[in-house]
Parts: C-alpha cells; structure tokens; sequence
C-alpha cells in the first residue's frame, strides 16, 4: 500500500519510513503539511501517517485540507500525537476528520494494527464507488439512463465517456442459442417453398 509519511522532524521520519517499509508498504516521504499536499497530488496514496506540530501547515490543517478538498477517493488520516495529548485535543482532531491517532514514537506492532484498519475501510470504500456508479438499464430495450436522466443505447453512453468504440459480434452462447435456430428456420422456410414453387417446363 502506498502511505504518506509527513513528519518535520528528520530522524523520526527516517524511522517512520523504515518502520513502514518493513510493513511492506511503499512511502513518500514529506517534511510538512504543505510538502505532503504536494505529494499527494503527484503521487495520490490512499493513507497519511502525519505529524501533528509542523511548521508552514500542521497536521490537523492537513487533514482539514483534505476533508475540504472532497477528493475522489477517500483518505485514510492517521494523526501522530504526543503522549501527553489531551482528550479536548484527540476530539478536536476528531471532528476535523482524523480517521486514528498513534502516539509517538510509533509502536510497530500498534502501526501495522492502525494499517490493517486502513486498509480494511479503503476496501470498504471501493465497494460503495461500485455499488453507487451501477448503471440503471432497461430490462426491455437495455438502453442505459445517464446522469441527465436520459435514455440511450449503451454503445452511445460508453463512447461519449470512454471514447470507445464499440464492435458487435456474438458470443458462443448466443450463437448456439439464437443464431443456429435461425439459420435453421431460414433453411426450412427455403426448402417448404422450393417445394411449392411448380416445376420449369423445359423447351424441346
């Protein structure tokens, strides 16, 4: 999984990183709110484990920035606090939109609890996209209705979104299904009016 490690510290960065990376994850690394900002947006990874007291932007406007932001997929925050972080102050991060809070320096054990969390909700997530972008199809006609609440043919609907273009065949199923039948059916039809068509008189 790719995470984002925003920490202004030097030494605990480097230790985050490699506490991380030995979880097996890939990370970017950034030294303050507005360096992680960035980087997400070159990079987009789907969990921040960021540093509360930064410099330029702290970890709480971080995490507002993002809530704000309502990017396309969501963000898994988890906010590294001291141990001394009052409970005034884990519930104002809360309401900020802080998903978890890891005390520093980071545990191992608790970090990669914290991740499986992560990971877990992110999938959950993925799973309501899908659910909300089903397409309404016509049983009948199998045209699609699109946003503007309008009926089309669903080649129409996949190119005017992907700019694809779409070839017809049919699959194996169909072919034995509907195709051979007909085919048999036209050979029938030919053959019972052969029979009634009367015979060609020939010339001497």
């Amino acid at each position: 999984m790719k995470v984002l490690a925003v920490e202004d510290d030097k030494s605990s960065r480097t230790l985050l990183r490699r506490q991380l990376e030995s979880l097996g994850h890939e990370v970017i690394e950034a030294a303050n709110g507005e360096e992680a900002w960035a980087a997400w947006l070159a990079h987009k990874p789907r969990v921040v484990v960021s540093d509360w007291l930064m410099p330029k932007l702290d970890g709480l406007k971080l995490c507002r920035r993002f809530r704000d932001q309502a990017v396309e997929e969501y963000v898994y925050f988890i906010l590294l606090t001291a141990s001394g972080a009052s409970a005034k102050n884990r519930r104002a991060a809360a309401v900020a939109g802080v998903d978890d809070f890891l005390t520093k320096p980071a545990n191992l054990s608790e970090l990669w609890m914290r991740l499986r969390v992560a990971e877990r909700i992110l999938s959950y997530t993925v799973q309501v996209n899908r659910l909300e972008e089903l397409m309404p199809m016509c049983s009948y006609c199998k045209k699609i209705r699109d946003d503007r609440n309008y009926w089309q043919q669903i080649e129409s609907y996949l190119n005017e979104r992907t700019g694809a273009e779409i070839s017809h065949s049919v699959c194996p199923d169909c072919y034995a299904k509907v195709v051979l039948p007909e085919i048999a059916k036209l050979k029938s039809k030919a053959l019972r009016a052969g029979r009634r068509r009367p015979p060609v008189k020939r010339k001497r």
